[in-house]
This record gives C-alpha cells, sequence and structure tokens, in this order.
C-alpha cells in the first residue's frame, strides 16, 4: 500500500466515522460543507467526533483542534498531523 493509498483509505473511514455520528449518509457530505451550518451538528458532536478519532485512530487530538474541525477537510487536515506528530 502506498503512502497515498493510506490517506485515502485514511479519509473513507474518517468519512464514514463523521456520516455516522451526523447521523448523514457518506454522501451528503463533501469534503467542505460544515458541520454545523450545512448539516446542524452541535458542540456536543464535534465532541464526539474529535473523541472518536481519537480511539479510532490512536492519536491525540488538542481541544483548540475543534476550530479547525468544521468540515472533512479541517478533520482530515487535524488527524494527518496528530497522526504525524505520533510517529
Amino acid at each position: 500500500m502506498t503512502s497515498t493509498d493510506i490517506a485515502a483509505e485514511r479519509e473513507n473511514q474518517i468519512k464514514e466515522l463523521v456520516a455516522d455520528i451526523l447521523e448523514l449518509e457518506p454522501d451528503e457530505m463533501t469534503r467542505t460543507s460544515r458541520f454545523k451550518e450545512d448539516h446542524e451538528a452541535d458542540s456536543l458532536l464535534a465532541i464526539e467526533i474529535l473523541a472518536s478519532l481519537e480511539k479510532r485512530f490512536k492519536i491525540t487530538i488538542a481541544q483548540q483542534e475543534l476550530a479547525r474541525m468544521v468540515n472533512l477537510e479541517g478533520v482530515y487536515e487535524v488527524v494527518a498531523e496528530a497522526a504525524a506528530a505520533r510517529q
């Protein structure tokens, strides 16, 4: 598996996890659709997303990163950075 394949697989897992928490179908979200404004997520769901990502990927994400985690693009970046920091 190449690093591109691994990144794509991680993005798929993240999208499925977030869609499950937000009670959406994965294809209802785009990389840039905003969780709060477009999908009616609240701050408790944001915390649940963060905690679930930490558990799934065995990483630590600082609470202040929630400000960046407003859409899938932001989540992908935060998870990639946390995973890189872990290695």
